[in-house]
C-alpha cells in the first residue's frame, strides 16, 4: 500500500495543497484502480519555508507540480 499525505497547514494550503489534493483525488479515482493508495490531509509539516509540501510514503516533496505529480502516480 503507498501513503500519500498533502499537508493542510495553513502556509501549504493557501500556496496551492487545495488544489493538488484535488488534483490526486480525480487522478487516483480515474487512473489507479488497481493500486491501494492511503490520501490523507495532516496537519502541518514543519516545513512552511518550502511549501506546499506532500509526502509519498514519507517522503517529502516539494511544492509538486501536477506533471511531476502524474509521474510519481504513474510510478507506483
Amino acid at each position: 500500500m503507498t501513503t500519500i499525505k498533502v499537508c493542510l497547514g495553513s502556509s501549504c494550503y493557501v500556496r496551492g495543497n487545495d488544489k493538488t489534493l484535488a488534483f490526486l483525488e480525480d487522478y487516483i479515482s480515474k487512473n489507479k484502480k488497481d493500486v491501494t493508495i492511503e490520501l490523507l490531509g495532516c496537519r502541518c509539516s514543519n516545513a512552511c519555508q518550502d511549501g506546499p509540501s506532500i509526502f509519498i510514503n514519507d517522503k517529502r516533496y516539494a511544492h509538486p507540480s501536477h506533471e511531476e505529480l502524474t509521474n510519481l502516480l504513474e510510478g507506483l
